[in-house]
C-alpha cells in the first residue's frame, strides 16, 4: 500500500511540473525570430488576431512547442519501462542503439523510397518503429542467457555497440547521396525538432494516447521486474511474455518520438532517475512525474536553445547532451 504522504506530495509536483511547463509554453510562444508580444497570445489564440500573427502562432511555435512536449514524454516513459525491464539504472533508448535503429530506418528509407509530402509524417513513425524493433529483438536476443535470464550489463554493452555500429552505417548511406537529403539526416542526427508540423503531432499523439495507460496499468508488473526473476516467478509473473509487451512498447514510444525530433538521447536517462529521486521506487508514482518532467526537460533545452544563436539556434539534441552527459558521468561513479 501507497502511503498518503507519498501520494500528497506526487500530486503537489505534478501540479509543480504543470505550472513550469505552462509557464516554458507562454515564453516559448513569446519569443523568436518573429516578433509575437505576449499581450498578443490571448487574442491571437482566440482567433482575433492578423494574418502575421496567427501564422507565426499556429504554423511555426506552437506545432514545435507540441510536438517538442509529446517527444520529451515519450522518450522518458520509455527510458522508465527500459529501465524497469533491464534492471539497469543507465538503459536508455538512445544509448542502448533504439534510436540508433529507427535512424538507420529512417534514412533508407528517405533516400531511397521517395514518398509524396501529405502522408510522409504518418508513414514516417511507422518505419522508424521497424528499424527500431529489429535492433532492440538483436540487442535483446544477444544479451539473453538462457540459465541466468537477461543480463543488464550486456545489454548495454551490447546496445552500445549496436549503436556504434549503426551510426556507421548511416555515414556509409549518406555518404553517396545529395546534399540536400545529407542535409536533412545530418539535421536529424543533431536533434533538431525538424519535424514541427500538425501531421506529426497527430502521427505521435496516439502512441502516447495508448501507451501512457497501458504502462500504467502495468505498474505494478513493472516494479516485480525490477526485482529479480526468482521474486517475479514466485508471485506468478510471466516474465518473457511482460517483458516483450513492456519492450515493445519503449520501442514504439521512442520510434515515434525520434521520428519527429531526430536523435535524442538522455532524456529518457535523466527523467526516470530524477523522478524516483522525488517520489521513491514505485513505478505507479514515478511514472506519471517522468513523464511530464521528460516533456519539461526536452520543451526546456529546445526553448533554450532556439534562441542562443540567431537565426538557427542549437538544436536541442545538443542542448540535452549538454545536460544529460555529465549526469551520465554522475551514475557511472554512482552505481
Amino acid at each position: 500500500m501507497i502511503q498518503p504522504t507519498l501520494i500528497k506530495k506526487q500530486r503537489l509536483i505534478l501540479y509543480a511540473l504543470l505550472a513550469l511547463i505552462i509557464i516554458t509554453i507562454v515564453t516559448g510562444m513569446g519569443m523568436g525570430y518573429a516578433s509575437l508580444s505576449y499581450d498578443r497570445l490571448i487574442p491571437t489564440l482566440l482567433g482575433q488576431g492578423t494574418f502575421k500573427e496567427e501564422f507565426v502562432l499556429f504554423s511555426v511555435r506552437l506545432p514545435r512547442i507540441i510536438i517538442t512536449l509529446l517527444a520529451g514524454m515519450a522518450l522518458s516513459l520509455s527510458g522508465a519501462i527500459l529501465q524497469g525491464v533491464t534492471r539497469n539504472d543507465l538503459a536508455d533508448p538512445g544509448m542502448i542503439g533504439i534510436n540508433a535503429g529507427a535512424g538507420v530506418a529512417i534514412t533508407v528509407f528517405y533516400l531511397f523510397f521517395p514518398i509524396s509530402g501529405g502522408v510522409f509524417g504518418f508513414v514516417l513513425p511507422l518505419v522508424a518503429f521497424a528499424g527500431a524493433l529489429i535492433t532492440a529483438c538483436v540487442i535483446y536476443l544477444f544479451s539473453y542467457h538462457k540459465p541466468e535470464g537477461l543480463q543488464p550489463t550486456r545489454l548495454v554493452l551490447i546496445g552500445v555497440g549496436c549503436s556504434t555500429a549503426l551510426s556507421g552505417l548511416m555515414i556509409v548511406l549518406i555518404s553517396s547521396a545529395e546534399r540536400i537529403k545529407v542535409d536533412f539526416i545530418a539535421k536529424w542526427l543533431a536533434g533538431s525538432i525538424w519535424g514541427a508540423d500538425w501531421p506529426f503531432i497527430l502521427a505521435i499523439l496516439p502512441w502516447l494516447a495508448i501507451l501512457i495507460p497501458f504502462t500504467l496499468y502495468k505498474a505494478n508488473r513493472l516494479n516485480i521486474l525490477g526485482l529479480n526473476e526468482a521474486v517475479a516467478i514466485g508471485v506468478g509473473v510471466s516474465i518473457e511474455k511482460e517483458r516483450i509487451q513492456l519492450l515493445l512498447a519503449a520501442v514504439a514510444l521512442a520510434a515515434s518520438a525520434v521520428s519527429a525530433t531526430g536523435s535524442i538521447a538522455f532524456i529518457g536517462l535523466m527523467a526516470p532517475h530524477m523522478a524516483k529521486a522525488l517520489v521513491g521506487p514505485r513505478n505507479q508514482l514515478s511514472i506519471p512525474v517522468a513523464v511530464l518532467l521528460g516533456g519539461w526537460l526536452l520543451l526546456f533545452a529546445d526553448t533554450i536553445g532556439r534562441h542562443m544563436v540567431e537565426p538557427e539556434g542549437i538544436p536541442a539534441g545538443i542542448m540535452v547532451a549538454l545536460i544529460g552527459a555529465p549526469y551520465f558521468i554522475y551514475l557511472l561513479l554512482k552505481k
